[in-house]
């Protein structure tokens, strides 16, 4: 990759954590165990608008995210700070926030395999987290209060009424995010992440082991551990 493809934005200030807590889908009290927090923002109707790697440090909080959506995010978060005394400002990333060690493709690559989906800009506000596994991935709480979208978030959690799910192919030849899965004849899912011949697609659950395929092309299912 040419250019490093996350952004950072620093949340600081006397009212940072009251803030960001009413605003993302998880604990940041988790920060006080743990020294990275995978995070999602969503919209009132419950999509998630980026998912964001969080970091506590000493003058507030680092939320790491896609570059192309730093700029749109870093001004709708603006927009709902009122009177809190909130800064919000954007930085530089580095493969440091996120810990990677080798390259970024291969990081990519390995979260992929792993069902660890990306929220680029073009599907930025198109699935909730549950179609995302974020609840499975530790990125959602269902008990620290209110934010954006929680209301449905949590009828989708409690009536046990996920049905899709996102899941991980590989095809016999290189795939785009946005591509439709097909059943047949019909339309059943679409690509979230793609590279090369590995893919993670959004997909209803039940049709995991069906001979699906994108525009003729054969998919093999790869069951993910942790679903």
């Amino acid at each position: 990759m040419a250019t490093f493809p996350y952004s950072s934005i620093l949340a600081s200030g006397a009212d940072a954590f009251d803030f960001l807590q009413a605003q993302l889908t998880n604990d940041l009290r988790l920060l006080q165990e743990q020294a990275q927090l995978l995070s999602a923002w969503c919209n009132p109707k419950g999509r998630v608008i980026c998912i964001m790697r969080l970091k506590q440090s000493d003058t507030g909080y680092q939320m790491v995210l896609p570059a192309e959506l730093a700029e749109s995010v870093l001004k709708r978060l603006t927009m709902f700070r009122f009177r809190s005394r909130v800064d919000l400002e954007s930085a530089p990333a580095t493969a440091d926030d996120l810990g990677i060690s080798g390259t970024t493709e291969d990081w990519l690559l390995n979260n992929l395999r792993a069902g660890r989906a990306e929220v680029w800009r073009a599907q930025s506000e198109e699935f909730t987290p549950h179609m995302l596994n974020l609840d499975l991935l530790g990125a959602v709480s269902f008990d620290k209060g209110c934010y954006p979208g929680q209301e449905i978030v949590a009828r989708t959690h409690y009536r046990g009424a996920t049905k899709r799910r996102t899941h991980r192919f590989e095809s016999a030849q290189a795939l785009s995010p946005g591509d439709k899965i097909a059943d047949g004849e019909r339309d059943v899912g679409e690509v979230v992440n793609a590279i090369g011949t590995d893919l993670l697609a959004v997909i209803p659950s039940e049709k995991a082991e069906s001979a699906l395929s994108v525009n003729g092309v054969k998919l093999r299912h790869i069951p993910l551990d942790y679903l």
